[in-house]
């Protein structure tokens, strides 16, 4: 199937690894020229380097900036002022206790999780507008449905990213501009495999069996029954991104496995 996206562009935050690499490939790979977006120069060479490898017709470059903060949003705005398809994929996960977390711990993680989707869309959105076409994609999570108790800043940042694609979306009625939220289940990004790698050590047992009595203990209503590819996610992300999606817009679309299992 031709998705009709060559000749298109696409910013994707925090997209050195894991589902943001995935979903920069799969664009990549449909004819969209792709600019990646890492903290460090040198891990976003290494990511332009493994892209180049797996598509080597990719038109790609890249942009060293922390989106956690002003300053690192100009310096992206100034370097890439345009862009038909943004993908606010940029997003920190940790395990902590509600009682532990600081004021500090919840504004770090609105910083990374929610203003960067923010300030990105306030620049980009208008002017997808005003050219009548344009794909704006947050990558939420299942925690923004399933409240995770272990991850509560977390899960409210990702249900917040829900709540604002949902309003940008009314923002864009009757035009060519959609805007919309995806939401993974459990992932086997890089922060994923450590983690599960890190227990497999901890418990003596090799990762497979970790990760079976992951899914059992946390998410023991998976279909799936297993860890996602970040391929799979960015199938959907790409899909969403182009031209045959112009129908689907404000919606909070499940590449999850099953773990959610409200109806709505």
């Amino acid at each position: 199937m031709d998705l009709q996206l060559k000749g298109k562009s696409a910013l994707i935050t925090g997209s050195t690894a894991g589902i943001g690499f995935a979903i920069a490939t799969g664009l990549a790979q449909e004819g969209v020229s792709v600019v990646l977006n890492g903290r460090t120069q040198t891990r976003l060479d290494q990511a332009l380097a493994r892209l180049r490898e797996v598509a080597p017709q990719a038109q790609a470059s890249g942009i060293a900036a922390d989106l956690s903060s002003g300053p690192g949003m100009e310096t992206l705005i100034q370097k890439l002022p345009e862009v038909d398809i943004l993908v606010n994929n940029l997003g920190i996960f940790e395990a902590k206790a509600f009682e532990d977390l600081t004021d500090d711990d919840w504004r770090h993680f609105f910083d990374v999780n929610v203003l960067s989707g923010v300030r990105l869309s306030r620049h980009y959105l208008p002017q997808m507008k005003q050219r009548n076409w344009g794909r704006v994609v947050f990558i939420s999570s299942e925690a923004g449905i399933n409240i995770a108790p272990g991850m509560i800043h977390y899960s409210t940042t990702k249900t917040a990213q829900l709540a604002l694609a949902r309003g940008l979306a009314e923002t864009t009625a009757g035009t060519g501009v959609t805007v919309n939220s995806i939401l993974p289940g459990p992932t086997r990004s890089e922060g994923a495999s450590v983690f599960l790698n890190r227990l497999a050590e901890q418990q003596g047992i090799d990762s497979k069996t970790v990760e079976k009595q992951f899914l059992q203990e946390t998410y023991p209503f998976s279909l799936l029954q297993r860890f996602a590819d970040p391929a799979e996610v960015a199938h959907l992300v790409t899909y969403i991104c182009s031209p045959l999606s112009s129908a689907t817009n404000g919606a909070s679309l499940r590449v999850e496995g099953g773990v959610v299992r409200t109806l709505v």
